[in-house]
């Protein structure tokens, strides 16, 4: 195994740049070998993991200004992770509060994390797929987490190069089956493992008392009933085991056209109403089974739809809201500004980054999701009407924007527990197509559309604007995102519960083996320390005060059943040709034929819009309430720490939101210890609080970006090679140039 080393990128008979700095040269690197031996470096392995290919004397490039600096090392790919084996602790220095993952190293790539590859052949860059004919003598990896690295090859055997650049490309490019995937690998190695991944309190929603319970807690049992009429998925695969559905709705309609057509509940309101999904019956060019089709849609409608009392107003996401389309070509636009590869290109685009941000439109679909969300949160809360999501297969911008309506109203949706059981309850048993939108088997790039990240980013822009609503921080979101990649969980690997279960064994009855059992991405243990943990949970966070029964009773008749907002008197109902208009509307869009725009009038939801959006934000906000976003341009902003946090140059030292948090968690310990002297009860959870802000406060330098600028500060300092220490002067000297180094940084 290879050892550390530092050398320049000018390399062969190419003269260096007057900046260039060069620890070792490069007719060293063979010289050496016997002594870089010495060093060996390990690396490790998960169960189940394999060593597919890797290649000696490679340089993994930092980019700083002109200068290309560089860590001497090895190259491998195993079937989980590309990873780079360079002997560089020693220049993190201790291990203070770093934020460390201990699945995915800092120079570890999981293969489903890779998004492009490119090589660079005479000083030209170029995209690498398939066979090539040629190989580069510099390969730069784009990954989705907005990673970039640079990796030289030139100092590589030839033999090496070709093999190293051939697995990396066939293992994370080339088109996969479902059960090739490390997924399974893992789950095999560890299935004589009793120490399997605890539910905790997270909410699975793969059992039917698990529904009966989300009713129970929504008040939301009196009109709606929770069924088994999927299990075993005799009726659909596309559908959970269990879902809810309307009380009056006969189970035998359900299977009618395999669950499509049929009004399924996502969430119930304190006053009654729900939010409702449904998906469209398959196109058909016959007249006689439209007619049928029809037939059918119109009596469901009147079954959920009885005026004046039970009003429903449908809401066709996919012909009057953004595309799938839109948000893909939206973000393939928006993440280029974020793929640097060194701070030249950096500082060339910061004089039109603003122009580049706006037309990519990313921020711009955040601002329709929310302003969507919003104008469904009116419809329940103001004008007392259940509101029912119309999608093709209801599986995508359902999922978000049920899911961000729930998230403004129910504060439990705010904790992290309740969070996590709103992700497995919309995305995981609602059927987004993970395998699919996060193009794991590499089948299709144009299925691949991040909507769950929009989705995690609607969410962060709430957590922005509300800090002290949410259980959970902005790291916790981040880290969530990043988890789409790590294929040992196996939360987001799967297009639907029925396929999971399938390929894990567990619906087959002939097989003889155990049925694998994999992690879920909840044990958050898995990846991070209990003291990297902390800074998932928002330390600002205050739980709503529990009451006793008897306060109970009376804030059930006055406060619970009561909007959060003053209504306006309310409006006569409907004459009755605009049922008859709206129940056509809905059999129109669910039969597959696109309209312009919705039976409400525009400037009527205009008007109720502003209102209400008016009326909200001009009130106290009531952090265990109601919450509302602002959606005025400059209120959206870029969610910094995801999409930032890999480029140096964007990153504040001591200073952004953490230096604010640092400071309020300093006052919190000090309030805590008062307390403490005061009451002569302590209790457990109150110890744990005050572990949080030492971890801040002892960060020797804090930054925007942190947790994760940290570990990129300290990697885009050159290893210095202990060979090289007599050749630069004594320790005193190396010190000074230190300083040097970190006050550049600095500036």
């Amino acid at each position: 195994m290879l050892g550390k080393g530092v050398v320049g990128g000018g390399g062969g008979t190419k003269a260096p740049k007057p900046s260039f700095v060069s620890y070792v040269r490069p007719e060293e690197i063979h010289t050496n070998e016997k002594e870089v031996t010495e060093k060996e470096v390990t690396l490790h392995l998960l169960p189940g993991e394999q060593l597919l290919c890797e290649a000696s004397t490679v340089l993994k490039y930092v980019q700083e200004d002109s200068c290309q600096r560089g860590i001497y090392g090895k190259l491998v790919c195993t079937d989980f992770k590309i990873a780079f084996l360079g002997d560089d602790e020693s220049a993190l220095g201790n291990d203070e509060t770093q934020f460390k993952n201990k699945v995915i190293g800092e120079n570890d790539i999981t293969l489903h994390c890779v998004d492009q590859i490119y090589g660079v052949f005479d000083e030209k860059k170029k995209t690498l797929f398939g066979q090539l004919k040629k190989y580069p003598e510099k390969l730069i990896i784009h990954c989705k987490d907005l990673r970039v690295f640079h990796f030289c090859l030139r100092y590589t055997k030839e033999e090496e190069v070709k093999r190293i650049v051939s697995g990396i490309i066939h293992h994370t490019l080339a088109p996969k089956l479902l059960k090739r995937l490390f997924l399974f690998s893992y789950a095999t190695a560890v299935q004589n493992n009793t120490a399997t991944s605890p539910k905790k309190q997270t909410v699975m929603f793969d059992t039917l008392a698990d529904w009966l319970w989300e009713l129970e807690r929504t008040k939301g049992s009196e009109k709606y009933t929770a069924v088994s009429v999927n299990e075993g998925y005799r009726v659909c695969a596309r559908l959970p085991a269990y879902f809810v559905i309307p009380t009056l709705l006969p189970e035998e309609n359900v299977p009618r056209f395999q669950g499509h057509g049929i009004p399924i509940w996502c969430w119930s309101c304190h006053n009654g109403c729900a939010l409702l999904k449904m998906s469209a019956l398959p196109k058909e060019q016959d007249d006689s089974i439209l007619q049928v089709q029809k037939s059918f849609l119109d009596g469901i409608y009147r079954i959920i739809h009885k005026p004046p009392k039970e009003l429903v107003k449908t809401e066709d996401l996919s012909s009057n809201f953004v595309s799938l389309q839109d948000i893909q070509t939206a973000y393939a636009k928006f993440k280029q500004l974020f793929l640097i590869d060194n701070s030249t290109e950096f500082w060339d685009t910061d004089i039109k980054w603003f122009s580049l941000l706006e037309s990519s439109s990313w921020l711009d679909i955040i601002r329709r999701c929310l302003k969507k969300a919003i104008e469904i949160i009116e419809c329940l809360e103001a004008q007392n009407m259940s509101v029912l999501l119309l999608e093709e297969n209801a599986s995508d911008l359902c999922c978000l924007i049920s899911s961000l309506v729930q998230v403004m109203m129910d504060p439990h949706c705010r904790t992290r527990v309740g969070f996590q059981s709103l992700v497995q309850k919309e995305w995981i048993m609602g059927g987004h197509c993970f395998l699919d939108r996060c193009n794991h088997l590499r089948q299709s790039d144009k299925e691949e559309v991040p909507v769950f990240l929009l989705f995690l980013d609607c969410v962060w822009q709430l957590v922005h604007q509300h800090p002290p609503a949410f259980e959970f921080t902005e790291t916790y979101l981040t880290v969530l995102s990043d988890s789409l990649y790590i294929p040992i969980f196996s939360t987001f690997f799967f297009n639907s519960p029925h396929q999971k279960d399938t390929n894990m064994g567990r619906e087959s009855q002939e097989t003889q083996s155990k049925p694998l059992n994999l992690l879920t991405v909840w044990d958050w243990s898995v990846q991070f320390e209990p003291k990297a943990q902390m800074l998932l949970r928002n330390p600002l966070y205050v739980e709503k005060p529990k009451l006793d029964k008897g306060q109970r009773k009376g804030v059930r008749s006055t406060h619970q059943r009561q909007p959060s907002l003053p209504l306006t008197q309310s409006k006569s109902s409907p004459k009755r040709g605009f049922f008859r208009e709206e129940t056509d509307h809905l059999i129109k869009n669910l039969l597959g034929k696109r309209i312009s725009k919705l039976i409400n009038s525009s400037d009527e939801l205009q008007d109720n819009f502003r209102e209400f959006y008016d009326s909200w934000h001009s009130k106290p906000t009531d952090h265990h309430g109601l919450l509302l976003p602002h959606i005025e341009g400059p209120e959206i902003k870029v969610w910094a720490q995801r999409y930032l946090r890999w480029i140096p140059e964007a990153q504040i030292l001591g200073g952004g939101t953490v230096a604010t948090m640092s400071k309020l968690l300093e006052m919190m310990e000090e309030v805590q210890s008062l307390q403490e002297k005061i009451d002569e009860r302590h209790h457990r959870q109150e110890a744990l609080q005050a572990e949080a802000p030492s971890l801040l406060r002892n960060s020797v330098r804090l930054s925007s970006l942190f947790p994760f600028a940290l570990l990129q500060r300290h990697s885009s300092k050159p290893v210095l090679p202990t060979s090289g220490w007599k050749a630069l002067g004594d320790e005193e000297d190396l010190a000074k140039r230190e300083d040097e180094f970190v006050d550049l940084g600095d500036v």
